[in-house]
Parts: structure tokens; C-alpha cells; sequence
């Protein structure tokens, strides 16, 4: 059998959304591919049969066709196009049946989200207009050329990893009609954006989310719930408890509204909760799953292709609410009862669940299902007559099915404080247990997601080339209750997590089949920031890879797109109030004591971590004589390694696994 490659991103068509129609007889889905000539990637829309799994591709072409949603009868998908302008994408509509999409809108700026009325008269789009030079600039070649003269900015969140400088205009609610595509403005205001909105089962009302704050930029967790009527026009914020909130939807009657929200300011270690709450205000709100400290929330990573989080889904009668929930490396479909708060798992299996519909009469659910040795594909479930689910989908199974990925083992181990951790370990094609093998820690980012049962590109090129990789959860992550998120938080980052690391480095070292004399470590963002911090206190790996790293706080500080609010994680002091928590927890303070030979890795255009964190530590490690190199790749944010331009990826991979093939072989 073959084993997996670097060049076989080229080959990946990627599941990025999918909806079960309202009859239960047809899924929907967007699915992306590459283009290795002109490096481009693009996306078109399948229709599969749920009694057959035959697919049938809905849209063709060039261009990038997402967002697809079926109409409240069925009749129709609207789904946001780039087909007729490359650099501005508008909704269009294709019926069920067939025939040519019909562009519905006209609009200049950004969709970021819509969805339909529940009688299929109107949707509702989050949007965002783009600046008025910009426009200019478009109309005037000579203009165009010159390109930007300056760029005003006033708010303290002014651009954003991966999608860049901000526009002026923030991002607010419009309504569309779906048979003319005549368009008004529902919401607009200089300061404030308006998002996740929705509908009102008798179509009169939009829930949405805002802060309504002087400054919303710093005071980013004083989010609010409000209902706005169209009939009046005005919106009313009803009362909720302070902190971050979306996902909101309304009861079968209109009477309630769910949610999902944070408690406190600044405490993003807390758990994700289902709240809800009277429409009209008139009762307070509700935290539904307080009491399992368990964490709502559809992120598992991986790098290849979404499990997209949705809003709570009420059940027909009111009474039940379904949701996800990411736990000890899964993300699960959970449902509790919103009067006696009991709590079922619906899909409780190995692997991810991402974006979750039913169709009208919910007896059949579709999902994009992540599992650790597969590509993500379209599964389907029929809640009345089993607890088992088939797939549906069979995008890369021709090719992916002739390869040979190793043995994936979960393993459970005990920490330096006699905390439980779980882990997994990757062994290579064609293992040996009488061979001893290098391997390769790898650390993940955030540090707030989970590692787990969903399949990692990287992970299995790494074992193909002769690795054992090994991964797991330390404490700072979700997926093991707000205890293990707290652990770290408020300046103690590089303290319960570097135990728990070091405990799963002992642990894995003792295995018989692992050689000790050749360890390496390598992780991205947080990952890489702990890269650094451990060869700043110990020797014990031979080769390091530190990808789009944090290395100093200090100088992170403002400049990083989440600009101040790093400060909330380490201790929640600015610089000028306390510089030395956040040289404490700096990978420079300690990087004097690096002799770990060390790739740097960072991307151009990362606006999450800025180029200057590499900088400094490669610098730092050339002073200091350790055996080091830079790649810089131009052009690409912080999500290089998920969502990078191809080659760049695969240049990216090889490079990794050259440093540690010099190092470790």
C-alpha cells in the first residue's frame, strides 16, 4: 500500500458546509478542491440522494460557490457565489430541480452569513459595505494603481488574521426579498456590529447579537441579545448575564430564545453553556448545562476541512434542545430538556461531529462526521428507527482507501499532580515493536481547543517518514471541565501545561519501541510558543520546529490583531502596569538556556502573532550559537498550515520533516 504524502493536499476535495433538505431526501454541500497549475482553489455544490449516496454535482466552474441553503420548502438553495465577479460575491438562487442559479443580490461589501424566513419571503444577511475609496478606486484604473493612500483607523480592533484591514463600516443586519432580491437596511450604526441573526417562527422578528458599548472594542465581552421587529422597526436588549454570547434561536412558539454564552469578562477559560430565555424579556435567563461542566462547542482540530458549530436546534415540541459538545477528543451531539435539564447524548461515538441539521420533521439528521483515520465526510441518521448512522458521502475514498496510515493508539496517563491526561500515539506504516523509532511531540495551538479523533495531514505525513507522533490534551485545553482550562490562566502559562507535557514525554519514552537519544518537538502558535519555552528548560529534545510562535509578551502586546486582550490571559496587566508577569511568561526570558537545534516557522502576513515573535527567537538562537534556520513564507496569515496556498503547505511540511531527519536519523 502507498503512504500518505505532502503532494496529496492536491488531491483533497473537502467537505466546507452541508444541509439536509426538508423532506429528508437530499443533502447539500460545498465542497473544495485544488487547481495545482495556477494554485488556486475553488468550491462547487453536490446534491446527494439520502436513500442511494448518489452524488450529483449541482454547480460547475471556476469559482467559489458556499454558504448553501435550502428554502423552507425545499424548492430552492440559495448559496453565496463569486461566479460573475471574482472579488465580489453575492447571493444567488438555483432551483431543487435544476436549470441556471439566478443572481438575487447586488450588493457591494462582504456576506458574511444569512438565512431564510421561515415562509421562504425574505432572508436576512449579516453584511458589511465596503469603504467608499475602495469603491472609488474599483471605477478608476489610474486610482487603482496607486493603490491605498492611507488608512484612517480609530478602533482598537482593526484587523483580523486572514482576512486583513478591516473596512470602516461595521457589520450590520439587511433584509432581502427572495423574489426580487430588493434589499433594506435593517440595523447601521458607526460604532456597533450586529451579528448571528435569526428568525422568529412567525417571520415579524430577528434576533441578533451587539455591544452596544462607548467602545465595544474594549470592553469586548459585554456582548447583548436583542430582538428587533420589522414591523416597527425597533429592537429591544433583553437582560442577560454579561459575557460572550451567539447562536441564538427561538422556540417552535416564539416564546423562548437559546443561546450560547460565556459567564464574566476577560474569562475565557469558563465553559461554553446553553442558556435561554424569554423572547419578550419577561423572564430571566437560564444556564441549561451549568451543571455538567461541560464545554458547547464544535472545534476538534484538524487540517482538513471544517466541523462547523451551530446554533442550538429546538426540538418540534418545544421541549428539547440538541446541541454539541466537545469532550476528551471528540465533539459529540448531546440534547437536554429545557424543564427537567436531563441530558442525552444523541451521536456519542469516536470522531467529530460538525454542522448537524434535520430535516423538517426531525426524524433524519445529516452531519459532516471527522473520524482519526478518515477525511471528514456527509453522514446520515434516522432517529426513529436506529442508534447507528451511515455515511453518505464518498468524496477521496478511491485514493485514501490504498493508503497505509500506521496504528493510532489513545492512551490515558497520569500527570506530575496525579492528573488524569489523555493522549494518542501514531505509530508508522510497517511499525516494527522491535525497532526503536524517533519520534515527534507535537503541541497544539490556542491554547483553549482540544487534540482528538479527527484526522490530522500532518500527523500522518510525519509517521510515513519513519515517525512515531504523539499528541495530547495538557492542561489549559477544553474537553476535561473548567478546571483543566483554568489551570493556566492569569500568567501561568509554561507551568501545569510544561508538566504535563514533560509527564507525557516520560511516558512515552519508556515505551520499548521508542529511542530516547532521538526525541524532537514541534507545535504552532501556542504549540509554538511552547516549543520555545521547553528548549529554554531542558535538553532532553534533540530537534525543535517552532511554528508561528509567541515569543514575548511585551512586545506582543498591541500589535497582535487581538491586540490588548492578551493581557487578560496573562494576568490582565498592560505592559505599563506590570511588565515583569509578562516577561515571566515570555519564551525569551529563557531562551539563553536553548541548545536544542530549532526551525522557526512563521508566515508573512500573520496578524495573530506578528513576524517579530520569530524574529526575536531566531536572532536569539543564531547569537547564542544554536544550530538554526528561518522559513518565511510571504503572503500567508496565521492559518498558513489549514488553509495556506498549496504549495506552500507542502513546502512547509518538508521542510519540518528535513529538520528533524537531520536531527533524528
Amino acid at each position: 500500500m502507498n503512504t500518505i504524502q505532502a503532494s496529496d493536499l492536491y488531491k483533497m476535495q473537502l467537505i466546507q458546509d452541508a444541509a439536509i433538505s426538508p423532506d429528508g431526501k437530499s443533502v447539500i454541500c460545498s465542497v473544495l478542491r485544488n487547481r495545482e497549475k495556477e494554485q488556486k482553489k475553488f468550491s462547487n455544490l453536490y446534491l446527494i440522494d439520502t436513500s442511494t449516496g448518489k452524488e450529483t454535482i449541482f454547480t460547475t466552474g471556476d469559482q467559489n460557490d458556499s454558504n448553501p441553503n435550502w428554502s423552507p420548502d425545499g424548492n430552492s438553495i440559495a448559496f453565496i457565489s463569486n461566479r460573475d465577479n471574482e472579488k465580489q460575491p453575492q447571493i444567488y438562487l438555483i432551483a431543487t430541480n435544476g436549470g441556471e442559479a439566478k443572481k438575487l443580490t447586488s450588493m457591494e461589501g462582504e456576506f458574511i452569513s444569512f438565512s431564510w424566513s421561515p415562509d421562504g419571503e425574505k432572508l436576512v444577511c449579516e453584511f458589511r459595505k465596503k469603504n467608499l475609496d475602495a469603491l472609488e478606486r474599483e471605477k478608476d484604473e489610474a486610482k487603482n494603481k496607486l493603490g491605498i493612500v492611507s488608512r484612517q483607523i480609530s478602533r482598537v480592533f482593526y484587523r483580523l488574521d486572514g482576512y486583513g484591514w478591516y473596512p470602516e463600516d461595521r457589520r450590520h443586519l439587511w433584509e432581502v426579498n427572495s423574489k426580487t432580491g430588493e434589499t433594506r437596511q435593517l440595523t447601521d450604526h458607526p460604532v456597533f456590529d450586529d451579528f448571528d441573526a435569526f428568525w422568529s417562527p412567525d417571520n415579524n422578528k430577528i434576533g441578533y447579537f451587539s455591544n452596544h458599548r462607548p467602545d465595544p472594542d474594549l470592553e469586548p465581552d459585554q456582548i447583548d441579545l436583542f430582538v428587533y421587529d420589522l414591523t416597527s422597526g425597533l429592537s429591544q436588549k433583553l437582560d442577560t448575564p454579561i459575557g460572550p454570547k451567539g447562536n441564538g434561536t427561538f422556540s417552535p412558539d416564539g416564546k423562548w430564545i437559546s443561546y450560547i454564552a460565556q459567564i464574566g469578562e476577560g474569562e475565557g477559560w469558563r465553559n461554553q453553556n446553553i442558556w435561554i430565555i424569554s423572547s419578550d424579556g419577561s423572564q430571566s435567563a437560564i444556564n441549561l448545562t451549568e451543571k455538567y461542566d461541560l464545554h458547547v462547542n464544535g472545534n476538534t482540530l484538524n487540517d482538513n476541512g471544517p466541523a462547523p458549530l451551530v446554533s442550538p436546534i429546538w426540538a418540534n415540541d418545544g421541549e428539547w434542545l440538541y446541541f454539541q459538545e466537545a469532550k476528551h477528543g471528540n465533539t459529540k451531539f448531546m440534547k437536554i430538556n429545557i424543564k427537567t435539564y436531563e441530558l442525552i447524548p444523541v451521536i456519542d461515538q469516536i470522531g467529530v461531529v460538525g454542522k448537524p441539521t434535520f430535516d423538517k420533521s426531525q426524524s433524519n439528521i445529516a452531519f459532516i462526521y471527522g473520524r482519526p483515520k478518515n477525511l471528514p465526510q456527509i453522514f446520515i441518521q434516522n432517529l426513529d428507527q436506529t442508534n447507528e448512522f451511515d455515511q453518505l458521502s464518498k468524496f477521496n475514498e478511491e485514493w485514501f482507501n490504498q493508503l497505509d496510515l500506521g496504528e493510532l493508539e489513545e492512551v490515558w496517563f497520569k500527570g506530575r499532580d496525579d492528573n488524569d491526561l489523555q493522549g494518542w500515539i501514531l505509530k508508522p506504516p510497517g511499525f516494527d515493536p522491535n525497532k526503536k523509532y524517533p519520534s515527534i511531540m507535537e503541541i497544539h495551538g490556542g491554547p483553549i481547543t482540544q487534540y482528538g479523533n479527527f484526522l490530522m495531514h500532518e500527523f500522518y505525513f510525519l509517521a510515513s517518514n519513519g515517525y512515531v507522533v504523539y499528541f495530547s490534551n495538557p492542561r489549559g485545553g477544553t474537553g476535561y471541565g473548567e478546571e483543566h482550562t483554568k489551570s493556566i490562566y492569569g500568567g501561568k502559562w509554561g507551568t501545569k501545561d510544561y508538566d504535563d507535557l514533560m509527564s507525557w514525554a516520560d511516558y512515552v519514552e519508556k515505551l520499548p519501541y521508542i529511542d530516547p537519544a532521538k526525541m524532537g518537538v514541534t507545535g504552532g502558535s501556542y504549540g509554538g510558543y511552547m516549543t520555545l519555552w521547553i528548549i529554554g528548560h531542558t535538553q532532553r529534545f534533540k530537534a525543535g520546529v517552532a511554528q508561528r510562535s509567541v515569543s514575548n509578551f511585551i512586545s506582543m502586546w498591541g500589535s497582535s490583531d487581538y491586540n490588548w486582550s492578551f493581557q487578560q490571559i496573562i494576568g490582565n496587566q498592560a505592559p505599563y502596569e506590570n511588565l515583569e508577569i509578562l516577561w515571566g511568561n515570555s519564551p525569551m526570558k529563557y531562551i539563553g538556556a536553548a541548545k536544542t537545534p530549532t526551525l522557526i516557522i512563521h508566515s508573512e502576513n500573520d496578524f495573530r502573532c506578528p513576524l517579530e515573535q520569530s524574529q526575536q527567537a531566531f536572532v536569539a538562537l543564531k547569537k547564542l550559537g544554536v544550530d538554526t534556520k528561518f522559513v518565511i513564507f510571504p503572503d500567508e496569515s496565521h492559518g498558513l498550515s489549514r488553509g495556506g496556498r498549496t504549495d506552500r503547505r507542502i513546502v512547509r511540511l518538508n521542510e519540518i520533516a528535513g529538520w528533524f531527519d537531520k536531527y533524528l536519523k
